[in-house]
């Protein structure tokens, strides 16, 4: 399994033959310094570099060597300026087959009455790009990656495409590191909460398609979307608010317009149901204290009254003397 190069540790010390081994027990071949291709085990912490990726590994929690962690994070606008070290492009390449993998894996043994056309619709909802992205956000990982000026000054550090290439990079430097189980098991942290909530989509796999869909089931009227735009041309931020029968039922923002209907709808969608949900178990409480209470037959009595509102000692509805 190939690996990837490191500076050469300085001071004396035995002769290792050019190999270091890292902790999944793979060799490592060690190179001089200076030597094309090395990655620096140190963070330079310049303005471009982003934030320590050391913290990143700890939130990671994985093995995963330093210099493998660095070439994950380095775009390649930074390598343009600044003499052409390893981009991240390669383990972009692997980490999105290992993620492929797994999700497969998970929702073809997760979901075994799914067709496998429905199941290809929802692993391409788990992998795509948004959805990366937002697994990215999460880890902050746009605060580690590795610049050049003209992407940073244009706010890439929150571009979905650079954040999911990154995250891929990151899956595919932990595979070469640690093997596939360390991976598989890190894919499962950020991703499982990813595909249980695709699986609540509707046929479409979006949240827009599946408050029309439920819409139209409860006749409730086509959904309304009206969207807001707001900052300057390279940063513009979106706010979408979504009425369904005349009530605004969600909102939402995202750098999109796409990117904030759709949390429109998912707000939408979610209040829908739980008020449906609502309803249900108020009708199921009902059923069980045996009847509405406004339908005849059902109001509470005085004490002493004999069900159906008889009155004590005589027939019902028998004038008092």
């Amino acid at each position: 399994m190939p690996a990837w190069p490191l500076p050469r540790r300085a001071g004396p010390g035995p002769d290792t033959g050019g190999y270091i081994s890292s902790p999944a027990g793979h060799h490592q071949r060690v190179l001089e310094e200076g030597a094309v291709g090395v990655v620096s085990r140190s963070w330079d912490g310049g303005v471009n570099a982003g934030r320590d990726p050391a913290e990143l590994r700890h939130a990671l929690g994985v093995p995963i060597m330093p210099a493998s962690l660095e070439r994950a994070l380095t775009h390649r606008s930074y390598a343009y300026e600044n003499d052409n070290p390893p981009t991240n492009e390669r383990l972009e390449f692997l980490g999105d087959s290992v993620l492929g993998l797994v999700v497969t894996d998970t929702l073809y043994r997760g979901y075994p009455n799914l067709p496998e056309g429905q199941l290809a619709k929802l692993r391409a909802a788990v992998v795509q790009m948004g959805a990366l992205a937002g697994v990215a956000r999460d880890l902050s990982l746009g605060a580690y990656v590795k610049l050049g000026r003209g992407e940073q000054v244009t706010g890439g550090r929150n571009k979905p495409s650079i954040l999911a290439d990154t995250l891929e990079a990151v899956i595919g430097a932990v595979y070469i590191d640690c093997g596939l189980d360390e991976a598989r098991a890190l894919v499962h942290r950020l991703f499982d909460p990813v595909i249980t909530k695709s699986a609540q989509l509707g046929a479409g796999l979006d949240w827009k398609t599946s408050l029309q869909e439920l819409t139209a089931v409860k006749v409730l009227g086509v959904p309304d979307y009206q969207v807001e735009e707001s900052g300057p041309d390279h940063q513009k931020s979106f706010r979408a608010t979504v009425r369904v029968g005349g009530r605004v039922l969600g909102s939402g923002q995202g750098r999109t317009k796409k990117a904030a209907e759709q949390q429109a709808a998912e707000a939408a969608w979610r209040a829908i149901t739980a008020e449906s949900e609502g309803d249900l178990a108020a009708e199921n409480g009902d059923l069980r204290d045996g009847g509405r209470a406004d339908q005849p037959g059902n109001q509470p009595g005085k004490p002493g009254d004999k069900p159906g509102g008889d009155k004590p000692g005589g027939d019902k509805g028998a004038p008092e003397h």
